[in-house]
């Protein structure tokens, strides 16, 4: 570390133009109120190379300066690369042209920040260390429970905060510049963290000719070396649409874009990161539902095998709980899930209520207590409720909060969609049918590609498979 802080501080103090790869940026220049031996030196300069946080024009970072809630918001969005084009926003206190509405107005739609019921952000209230710890759980997607006590317990034992002096989080203390560098750079870079630990669980394809590879996510950012088309590498984890990877030679950061899982498939697209959980319901000794000699365990595989065939052409990563007729226990099912580090799931059903009801309904759990992916999960039961309707021409019976284990005990957006009622003869006649098992697949894909379109993913490509 002593070795960082001294190439950090000739490389600042320098204040020289600095070549990047192909593009050029002015370093930051050191800070006369941090030193060298400054408890958050390292973060705070990480931070100021990457252009994340800045200090003021004469020199000076004021590392005690409490943060308010548009700095903090500002400084995310800069780390997550969001939109900040200062704009019109939702807020009545928050004005086109106040420095950071592009980022609050980006950060609101990624779920990171909220306002208040009377229609008002409060940009320049202060904020909490746990309410800090809430922000960075939502913008790096780190599983929280929904509670301030969750969101520190999980920077906590990632080495991102520290107990204070006295033992505590000091979860209503205010946090200052310095706090904030260190909780954001250690977000960012896991080498600057107590811990410094994560696991290289997944491997990626490099899918350009040269891609650099970076100290941090952005071009500010030193190149540490490159890496070649065919090349493999393993990937710990995402800073927006950055990727931190480690090869035998290089560890850094890189930009999703120019990589895939699969080097079948054009490396344009960061979707080649997610990972889509298909579970047909049931199988084995456990039929489920059953009507006119059709069992639910058949239907629910057929069409969850359809449904893989079109997702396989695309650049999302796809796993089924099962393909084969066989029983797996609940806890199975989403253990599978989160082994796999899915980004969404959707088990597939069959209903049945003696032959009384008929139509399709989707369900999600509401209670952010065990899932909290509650915004997102209602988002992916919507599209795919929609285009099931759409598609069978049956009964909308509407998008549910529903208490089943798959969708509750998950650590993502998770849905379970029952087609049709197994036990009406209507339902069960699409039920049985291919051709309406297979409309039943391309109504689930398209769905799916809604929900990523809208939470801003260019997936217009991939409707001309089914269209």
């Amino acid at each position: 570390m002593r070795v960082i802080k001294m190439l950090l501080c000739f490389v600042l103090i320098a204040g020289v133009l600095v070549q990047l790869g192909n593009t050029k940026v002015e370093a930051a220049t050191s800070f006369y109120d941090v030193k060298l031996d400054h408890r958050a030196y390292d973060e705070i300069m990480y931070l100021a190379q990457g252009k994340i946080a800045n200090g003021t024009l004469s020199g000076y970072y004021y590392p005690n300066k409490v943060v308010t809630r548009a700095e903090a918001t500002a400084m995310i969005g800069r780390a997550l690369q969001l939109n900040g084009t200062q704009r019109k926003t939702q807020f009545k206190d928050v004005g086109i042209n106040h420095f950071a509405s592009g980022y609050i107005q980006s950060a609101v739609a990624r779920k990171i920040i909220s306002g208040y019921v009377d229609n008002s952000f409060k940009p320049n209230n202060t904020v909490t260390r746990s309410e800090m710890a809430v922000m960075i759980c939502k913008a790096f997607g780190y599983s929280f429970g929904n509670s301030q006590s969750g969101a520190a317990q999980a920077l906590l034992s990632r080495g991102i905060a520290q107990y204070l002096a006295d033992g505590t989080f000091g979860s209503n203390i205010k946090m200052n510049r310095a706090d904030t560098a260190e909780f954001l750079a250690r977000a960012i870079n896991y080498k600057l963290r107590t811990k410094p630990e994560v696991n290289f669980d997944k491997e990626i394809n490099i899918a350009t000719d040269t891609l650099q590879v970076r100290t941090g996510p952005s071009t500010y950012y030193n190149s540490v070396g490159s890496l070649n088309r065919g090349e493999k590498a393993s990937f710990a984890y995402s800073v927006g649409s950055w990727i931190y990877i480690k090869t035998s030679s290089v560890e850094g950061f890189v930009h999703s874009a120019y990589v895939t899982s699969d080097s079948t498939l054009p490396g344009t697209s960061p979707l080649s990161l997610k990972t889509i959980v298909i579970d047909p319901g049931h199988g084995g000794t456990d039929p489920g539902a059953i009507g006119y000699g059709l069992y639910e365990k058949n239907v629910v595989l057929d069409t969850s095998l359809r449904l893989k065939k079109l997702l396989v052409q695309t650049p999302f990563n796809i796993k089924l709980t099962r393909e084969t007729d066989r029983k797996i226990e609940l806890g199975d099912r989403v253990a599978f899930a989160k082994q796999n580090k899915a980004d969404i799931f959707i088990s597939v059903h069959a209903n049945a209520a003696g032959g009384s009801a008929d139509g399709t309904e989707t369900f999600y759990y509401r209670t952010a207590s065990t899932n909290p992916y509650t915004s997102d999960s209602l988002l992916l039961a919507q599209s795919i409720q929609k285009r099931l309707v759409a598609a069978w021409g049956t009964d909308d019976r509407g998008v549910k909060h529903g208490n089943f284990y798959v969708i509750r005990e998950n650590s993502m957006p998770a849905i379970l969609t029952e087609l049709g009622f197994i036990d009406n003869k209507s339902d069960n006649a699409k039920l049985a049918s291919p051709s309406y098992r297979q409309l039943a697949a391309e109504a689930i894909y398209q769905g799916i590609l809604d929900y990523y379109k809208a939470k801003g993913y260019n997936v217009n490509s991939l409707y001309n498979i089914v269209d």
